[in-house]
């Protein structure tokens, strides 16, 4: 048998042009984004992992959910170092500003926002 064989290729590195062909391009950049501040802030600050989580951009500013404001306080501290992190992982991007809000959740009643510092 002397068929063609086309060269192998990452799998990842089709998943974007497989999103688009699905019309889901914008949800997956959404989801990569989220995975690579997850992954950042591992990396940067391992005790805050899980309890943050990627919310938008508004311009150059990343706007980031804290589940505690002792969290949110330690994702300022260490706002350069995330921001460089974040940027450098597969799906982050550039972001020149950092905003946390509180979202703690309430026992009988819908999340509460808060924001440090304000």
């Amino acid at each position: 048998m002397n068929a063609r064989r086309r060269p192998m290729r990452r799998v990842g590195d089709l998943l974007p042009q497989a999103a688009a062909a699905l019309g889901i391009d914008e949800e997956f950049r959404r989801a990569r984004a989220g995975a690579a501040w997850e992954h950042a802030v591992a990396a940067v600050v391992p005790a805050a992992a899980g309890a943050s989580r990627l919310v938008g951009f508004r311009a150059d500013t990343a706007i980031v959910s804290a589940a505690a404001p002792v969290v949110a306080q330690e994702l300022l501290l260490h706002r350069d170092e995330l921001l460089a992190a974040f940027e450098a992982a597969a799906g982050g991007r550039s972001a020149t500003d950092l905003r946390v809000v509180v979202q703690a959740r309430q026992a009988d009643g819908p999340a509460e926002r808060r924001e440090p510092g304000v």
